[in-house]
């Protein structure tokens, strides 16, 4: 755990040798590609440790016909799933009022269905997360901008 620490040290003060504008550019592609990798989990519908998703509950209603549609489809795309960064930070995250909607399933809280019908309790499924392959991933991205 120490070299751990030693590393992040180093990277830390390799990372303040670049320009900001530089830190910057590395960050926003660091961004992107975690968005591209956030958006696939959630299209294989899978958790970020690789669990798949625990599918939608079948009722009496629901059985007429099957689901044509896959969970969370519009909530991966671009223009909810936005990208920031900075010269500091970078980050990956749900705008505006599909932020709500993200959280509740995430975490898999309680919430209404519709304005006036029943609360439902929702499964967890992630939708945002890191795994090894990902930072990974981060730690070459950082040191290919490093060793340029």
């Amino acid at each position: 755990m120490d070299n751990l620490h030693k590393v992040d040290e180093w990277l830390a003060a390799l990372l303040a040798n670049l320009e900001p504008a530089a830190r910057q550019r590395m960050l926003r592609e660091l961004a992107q590609e975690l968005r591209r990798r956030q958006q696939q989990n959630i299209r294989l519908q899978r958790n970020p440790d690789g669990r798949g998703y625990e599918p939608r509950k079948v009722t009496a209603r629901t059985k007429k016909g099957r689901i044509k549609r896959q969970m969370f489809s519009k909530l991966r795309t671009a223009k909810y799933l936005k990208t920031a960064a900075s010269a500091d930070s970078a980050s990956v995250q749900f705008e505006g009022k599909v932020q709500r909607i993200a959280r509740v399933h995430h975490y898999g809280l309680r919430d209404r269905v519709s304005r006036k019908g029943l609360d439902v309790r929702y499964s967890q499924r992630r939708l945002l997360g890191l795994n090894d392959e990902e930072e990974n991933m981060i730690h070459n991205t950082m040191m290919r901008w490093l060793m340029e």
